[in-house]
């Protein structure tokens, strides 16, 4: 299996959380992101969104259908994501639109085991897989970050 964590675009100040909107920054940042992911994305990869308006707006870049689930919101354990994206049984792959620090939360417990804070830009994206053994670590396929200032 392999996942795609995509850490929403830079987004504006606001209350409440979840209606915080991409900035236009953001949006050239998600509309970067999206073409580099879509030139790699195999046809059946499955797209997974918070229902977070900023991260909604992200997903949206990509031009495709996507899910929204409540599990990857704002604040989300990483078990909850893992679970939310069938980790490691589900195969394919998958891209999970989502949020800091949960995102970086995953990526650390399917790498090393625990889910210690990671870094996550806004905007970046881990490419992961699933390893050879059991499936429950992961190798870093590929790190993007956002070019777009």
């Amino acid at each position: 299996m392999e996942v795609i964590l995509w850490r929403h675009c830079d987004a504006a100040p606001g209350v409440p959380d979840e209606s915080r909107t991409l900035t236009p920054r953001g949006l050239r940042q998600a509309e970067a992101m999206a073409r580099r992911l879509l030139s790699r994305l195999p046809a059946d990869c499955r797209i997974i969104a918070s229902p977070a308006v900023r991260a909604q707006q992200t997903a949206q870049t990509l031009g495709h259908a996507f899910v929204t689930d409540q599990r990857l919101a704002s604040g989300a354990e990483p078990e909850d994501v893992l679970a939310a994206i069938g980790w490691p049984d589900a195969g394919g792959t998958v891209l999970v639109v989502g949020h800091q620090p949960t995102l970086g939360r995953v990526a650390s417990l399917v790498l090393d085991g625990e889910a210690d804070d990671r870094t996550m830009r806004t905007g970046e994206a881990l490419w992961l897989s699933s390893g050879e053994d059991d499936g429950s670590r992961a190798m870093l396929v590929r790190s993007m970050a956002p070019d777009v200032t």
